[in-house]
C-alpha cells in the first residue's frame, strides 16, 4: 500500500519507490531493485512529449503529408526536400564515452584554439533518395537562404516542381527572400507547424553529425581539420543514402515514411 506522507515523486528512483510503498520500506535498495526486476519493471529512458502551439497544426500537417504523397506518385518530376540550418562551435560538445571507471579522472571535452568560434550550416534532405545538399558560413542569413534556393533550382533543374519543407524562421519569409523566390517558380515552400522538429527529419541528420564528429572531438586547435571532417560526413550523402533515410525515419512504419512510400 502506498505511503500517504506526501505527493508522489515526479521521477521514480529506488529510494522514491522504497519511501512511497509502506511494505518496501524495510527492504534494502538492492532488495527493492530485485523486487522491481521480478515484477517486470526496469529503468527506461523517458521521451519528451511532442507538442506544438500552432493553432493550424493539423491543417499544416495534412498539407505536408499530401505534398509528400504527390511526390511519391510522381517522383521523376516532383522533388520533396526538408530544409534546416544548424550551428556548431570550435570547442567540442561533451558526451558519454568509454573510459576507465572512477576514481580515474572523467573524460574532458577540451577547449582551445583561441575563442570558441561558431560556424553554421544550411542544408536540404531529399525525402525520396536521401540526397543532402548544404552551404556553410560563419553566418546564415538572407543571402545564404537565397543562395540555397539557387542551389536547389540548379540541382533539380530536370524536375517540374520542388516542394521545400521548412520551419518558421523569420528569415524564410523576409521580403527580400520572398522576392528572390519569385525567380524560382518551381520551388514551393511547405511551412511546417510552429515548434515541430519531429516533422523535419533533417534535424536527425544534424544529430548524427554531432554524435559522430562534433562530440568529444580533439580538434579544438585544428579548426580547418574539424571543418574537413564535417564536410566529409555530409558529403557521403551527396548522391543519396538509404541508410540515412532509415536513420531519419523516412523508411519504415512512421507517419512521414508511410506518406513518402513508393506506391
Amino acid at each position: 500500500m502506498p505511503s500517504q506522507k506526501g505527493p508522489l515523486p515526479s521521477r521514480w528512483t529506488l529510494r522514491a519507490v522504497q519511501a512511497s510503498v509502506n511494505w518496501l520500506q524495510g527492504y534494502s535498495l538492492s532488495g527493492v531493485w530485485q523486487f522491481l526486476q521480478g515484477s517486470g519493471l526496469t529503468l527506461r529512458s523517458a521521451q519528451m512529449r511532442h507538442w506544438s502551439p500552432d493553432p493550424d497544426y493539423e491543417s499544416k500537417l495534412a498539407h505536408l503529408l499530401d505534398c509528400m504523397k504527390q511526390t511519391a506518385v510522381n517522383s521523376q518530376k516532383i522533388a520533396f526536400l526538408f530544409w534546416d540550418q544548424m550551428g556548431f562551435y570550435r570547442w567540442p560538445e561533451p558526451s558519454r564515452t568509454w573510459a576507465l571507471v572512477t576514481p580515474a579522472p572523467a573524460p574532458i571535452a577540451r577547449s582551445g584554439g583561441g575563442n570558441n568560434r561558431q560556424w553554421r550550416l544550411i542544408g536540404t534532405l531529399n525525402a525520396i533518395n536521401g540526397q543532402v545538399d548544404y552551404l556553410d558560413n560563419y553566418i546564415v542569413g538572407r543571402k545564404q537562404v537565397v543562395q540555397m534556393y539557387k542551389r536547389i533550382d540548379q540541382r533539380y533543374k530536370s524536375y517540374e516542381h520542388i516542394f521545400v519543407a521548412q520551419d518558421n524562421w523569420s528569415i524564410h519569409q523576409h521580403p527580400d527572400v520572398a522576392n528572390a523566390l519569385k525567380n524560382f517558380p518551381k520551388i514551393e515552400p511547405v511551412w511546417l507547424p510552429t515548434y515541430s522538429p519531429w516533422l523535419n527529419p533533417i534535424e536527425k541528420l544534424w544529430r548524427w553529425l554531432r554524435s559522430t564528429v562534433l562530440k568529444m572531438h580533439q580538434l579544438a586547435e585544428e579548426w580547418k581539420e574539424l571543418l574537413i571532417r564535417v564536410y566529409a560526413f555530409l558529403n557521403q550523402f551527396r548522391k543519396g543514402s538509404q541508410d540515412l533515410l532509415q536513420y531519419v525515419g523516412l523508411l519504415g512504419d512512421g507517419k512521414l515514411a508511410r506518406a513518402i512510400a513508393i506506391p
